[in-house]
């Protein structure tokens, strides 16, 4: 036992001694090297001009943390700086600046991550640091929760932190940031100091600015990160949710937008962080906006659909004073209906999305973005911005106008704007593109506007509780589904849209004529007007005439709205039954009507002829009496249409599809003129074609043997004007003073 306690006194010395080298090595190795500067507070003190600064982060808490290793950007105001608060805030000295003032004066100063002057400028996306495409940074500030008095009630509320229907993420402070204005981002995106001076007249552009204030030494290195010197003191900046509440001038636009479209919601998740935090018993409640908005004014948030996205973009705000939208409340909103509390909610959600924009305006270029509509900026940054702010969360303008949205000065204003015509609105929002089509200023549109007790009378109506459409025939009572009456919605009201780009319909009480409905990117059916009243095909169902009447007018930026006391109506039958009645009434379509009536093709019952399709548009080419005598001179009909022969059977089937064109219904007001596919297949099955010539006032036919030489041997099918353009289902009926010649058959 002795032997081995003498061992270990002896060795013990030499494992002291090699653990005294070993630190020594280590600390040599890993120590702090002597030529890393200090930390970002020790720098600022060794620096000597941030006194007032340094005093400060000591009173908010912050040295210990900038006193040790970290990743951190301070802009750190002078004392120069200081002197200049001191003078504005009618104090002497910084001991005078309380706790809270010191904190949010030090955490908006300090940005997370070390970026240098050059680094700045540049988006730390997801893929990668994007070149000079970044103008903001985000801070260690934040609001946290705040107390207010809700409809008479205090209320713990903490804001929306992303936008839309999840608006609040546990866990993410809703961090402020801080806008600056560097020489390499402006010249990336085409902007200047014009740009710097439009926020901040008469202060100096440097190329190198945060906020107002010049940073006068930038790059300071610290151990911790990186300093800028700027000689202005920065609070945090309101974003636009606090400006509104802050500014008198827009007391008009926020007192809409809280009563209809802010909710303050109950969030577990924040009222345990709050009670945790603080100790208290309340509840905390989340403000938030309506999903509909393109983005919550409260989110200090971008659309983070990258952490970081927020360097790159910001929102944008521009709301009208009280005066000029106390005027268009009384002008425009409430022309028919009584007060706001009686305005759909998709009402407010456009007017406030046409204010808004998600995206930073910059005023050099405001022609370069567009609203939460879809539409262009409509005020001159010159003569109609009143005020304009960078916020923590994007740039605020006041103005002096209210933007000229599409939706609150075009034809389909008279609708949307008017608890009469409901229906009519909610298809209009529904069916696409009936909205952006009727509403766009830069065409002009006659659309004729049935009110919802109209439709009613037609058995249309709304089921709120399931959101659907009902229609049960007044004729059988007959109910169909929520999808057939829908659809049949969309169409009757989309016969009632017709693109006037030439006023066409501006007089229409003192004349008459026909046009097509729809535009021409969708063509739609044609209806026929005369002197007031207008009338579709379906309004000459079974040979009996109705008439829809206009019964008023508006005249909106983009065309007029015509009132009426019907809709002119789609047809459901078939178009044999029109050619019939064609030719009961006008013997010129007999001969035709005569081989048609006959052929293998026709239902004399129901009228309708094989592979012709309600719901399809058609052009029918109809040869009159003498046309048809001629090609059965020529051998192209056989001379009896009831021919029991089958190849001559099979020949009237071909002459007559040969005469219907599929998909394209032609007229004489030049809008379908080409090569156009026709109901009949030559003999291996593919579609054959005839020529269509349309022109204001005259429209012909041709086939591949016509001559259109003066005199030639077979001219084009000319249509007779007087008895041509005959409405039925998705078609028109022309009598022609020609027939076309089938082609030959291809050996």
């Amino acid at each position: 036992m002795k032997r081995k306690i003498n061992y270990y006194l002896l060795i013990l010395p030499l494992l002291a001694l090699f653990a005294s080298c070993s630190r020594d090595v280590f600390d040599e190795y890993y120590g702090r090297p002597d030529y890393l500067e200090d930390p970002i507070y020790q720098r600022l003190e060794e620096l000597g001009n941030f006194k007032n600064f340094t005093a400060l982060i000591e009173k908010a808490g912050y040295k210990d943390i900038l006193s040790k290793s970290g990743y951190w950007t301070m802009f750190a105001p002078n004392d120069a700086a200081f002197a200049t608060y001191f003078q504005e805030k009618g104090i002497s000295n910084v001991s005078q600046i309380d706790e809270a003032t010191a904190a949010k004066i030090v955490r908006y100063a300090l940005v997370y991550n070390a970026f240098r002057e050059d680094q700045l400028s540049d988006y730390q996306s997801a893929q990668g640091w994007v070149k000079d495409n970044s103008f903001r940074r985000r801070t260690a500030y934040y609001d946290g929760f705040v107390t207010k008095t809700i409809d008479g009630q205090p209320k713990v509320i903490v804001g929306s932190n992303r936008n839309g229907a999840n608006s609040y993420v546990a866990g993410d402070n809703n961090n402020k940031y801080i806008t600056y204005f560097t020489e390499e981002y402006f010249t990336a995106s085409g902007l200047s100091e014009t740009d710097f001076n439009y926020f901040y007249p008469g202060k100096e552009y440097t190329g190198f600015n945060l906020f107002d204030s010049k940073v006068t030494e930038a790059d300071i290195i610290a151990e911790n990160g990186i300093i800028h010197e700027v000689d202005k003191v920065n609070l945090p900046l309101m974003n636009i949710d606090q400006y509104l509440e802050s500014n008198s001038n827009y007391s008009k636009f926020r007192e809409i937008l809280e009563d209809n479209l802010v909710n303050y919601y109950f969030n577990q998740s924040a009222t345990t962080t709050y009670r945790n935090f603080t100790g208290n018993s309340n509840d905390v409640f989340v403000k938030t906006y309506d999903p509909a908005l393109v983005f919550a004014p409260n989110n200090e948030n971008f659309i983070k659909s990258e952490d970081n996205d927020g360097q790159f973009d910001a929102y944008t705000m521009i709301v009208p004073e009280n005066a000029p939208l106390n005027e268009f409340i009384e002008t425009i909103l409430l022309k028919n209906y009584s007060s706001l509390t009686a305005l759909p909610q998709y009402i407010f959600q456009d007017f406030f999305n046409a204010h808004m924009v998600q995206r930073a305006v910059w005023p050099s270029t405001p022609g370069s973005y567009t609203n939460g509509l879809g539409e262009d900026i409509r005020f001159d940054f010159n003569t109609d911005i009143t005020d304009k702010k960078i916020l923590s969360n994007g740039f605020f303008y006041g103005a002096n106008k209210v933007q000229k949205s599409n939706l609150f000065y075009s034809v389909y204003t008279s609708a949307y704007l008017d608890p009469r015509y409901t229906f009519a609105t909610r298809i209009y929002n529904d069916a696409t593109g009936f909205k952006e089509m009727i509403s766009n200023i830069n065409q002009r549109f006659t659309i004729f506007l049935p009110s919802d007790a109209v439709l009613r009378s037609l058995g249309f109506d709304f089921d709120t509780r399931f959101q659907s459409w009902v229609y049960i025939s007044p004729l059988n009572g007959a109910a169909d589904s929520a999808i057939n009456a829908r659809n049949r919605l969309i169409r009757l009201l989309y016969n009632c849209i017709v693109l006037t780009p030439e006023g066409e319909l501006d007089n229409i009480a003192t004349t008459s004529g026909m046009i097509r409905t729809g535009d021409n990117e969708l063509p739609g059916e044609y209806i026929k007007w005369d002197h007031n009243r207008i009338y579709a095909a379906g309004n000459q169902t079974g040979g009996v005439q109705t008439y829809v009447n206009i019964i008023g007018s508006e005249v909106q930026q983009n065309g007029i709205t015509y009132y009426v006391d019907n809709v002119p109506r789609y047809s459901e039958e078939f178009q044999g039954l029109v050619i019939a009645r064609l030719a009961a009434s006008n013997p010129n379509f007999n001969s035709f009507y005569q081989y048609l009536r006959n052929s293998s093709i026709y239902n004399f019952t129901t009228g309708k002829i094989e592979g012709v399709e309600l719901g399809t548009s058609y052009t029918f080419v109809i040869p009159d009496n003498a046309a048809i005598a001629r090609a059965v001179l020529a051998g192209d009909l056989p001379s009896s249409p009831t021919t029991g022969v089958q190849g001559e059977r099979d020949l009237i089937a071909d002459f007559i599809r040969y005469h219907i064109i599929v998909n394209k219904t032609a007229s004489n007001d030049g809008l379908v003129t080409g090569q156009y596919e026709t109901l009949r297949k030559d003999q291996i099955g593919d579609p054959t074609y005839v020529g269509v010539i349309s022109n204001a006032g005259s429209l012909s036919f041709k086939d591949e043997t016509t001559d259109n030489s003066i005199g030639g041997e077979n001219p084009a099918a000319n249509f007779i004007p007087a008895s041509s353009n005959n409405l039925a289902d998705r078609s028109l009926i022309h009598l022609v003073d020609n027939y076309l010649t089938l082609p030959k058959i291809q050996q």
